[in-house]
């Protein structure tokens, strides 16, 4: 097995809560753009797989894997007058507002990867403008090697072009990288660059559903450094920078 010299995440559902983050958000989003017509909110949140009565995203919401454009797509059709360019621009600077929730403590486990000489990169289906304000506002941003979006010019997640991209920016072969998500996307996307692939719960995917397509199955991230130091030779050990809490690590089929 190669060792692993790279570590490329998703960024919502894997380096923050999804749920947390972004359920309180949309509906605040989506009652921002129906000017408070609650019918007109109604439609805007089933067209993107948001239930705007319960506050909670649909398990195969748009929002959980689509780029702003496909967001864009599904919601245009209910704002009469709006272009598409400006729609994007408009929802990326709302999102780039938004108060990221981390999935466990971000700084000190990144810089622990990072101290043991790992490159450290994000891709994310998000843009890569209100990615980046993400990352600063919870000052991690400096942490990464690499940083993409679905517009940074390498294509969208589940194809893997951003992968590959992360692979060629720190020169890195890609069975040295492993690429961390809670979506099929991201997975998909890691596994067709030739990457390893772990899976995190803290999306809205369930353990059943990444399995099949993941090295590992974590509970969150903070369980990445010990899943790393076990694939490493018994002389690299990995200094780990978060305390798992004692979840049990689901090894899942290759």
């Amino acid at each position: 097995m190669a060792e692993i010299l790279g570590v490329l995440f998703d960024k919502d559902g894997t380096l923050f809560d999804f749920k947390a983050t972004w359920q309180r958000w949309t509906l605040g989003f989506l009652t921002d753009l129906s000017g408070g017509d609650a019918a007109k909110r109604r439609a805007l949140a089933k067209a993107v797989g948001f239930n705007a009565d319960t506050c909670k995203f649909e398990r195969d919401s748009l929002v959980v894997a689509g780029t702003p454009a496909d967001i864009a797509e599904a919601l245009l059709p209910h704002l009469p007058g709006q272009g598409r360019e400006g729609f994007i621009s408009y929802a990326n600077q709302a999102a780039a507002r938004a108060t990221m929730i981390e999935a466990c403590p971000l700084r000190p486990l990144l810089r622990g990867l990072s101290a043991r000489g790992l490159a450290l990169g994000v891709a994310t289906n998000d843009a890569e403008a209100p990615a980046r304000a993400h990352l600063r506002s919870t000052g991690i941003e400096d942490v990464f090697d690499f940083i993409a979006g679905f517009d940074s010019g390498f294509g969208a997640k589940p194809a893997p072009g951003m992968c590959k991209a992360f692979a060629s920016r720190t020169s890195l072969k890609s069975d040295q990288i492993v690429m961390v998500g809670d979506s099929r996307h991201d997975l998909l996307a890691g596994r067709s660059a030739g990457m390893k692939t772990v899976a995190v719960l803290t999306g809205m995917a369930k353990a059943s559903e990444l399995e099949q397509f993941a090295d590992a199955v974590l509970p969150h991230v903070g369980h990445l450094p010990a899943w790393i130091e076990a694939q490493m030779p018994v002389d690299l050990p990995l200094k780990s920078a978060h305390k798992s809490s004692g979840s049990e690590v689901r090894q899942a089929p290759v």
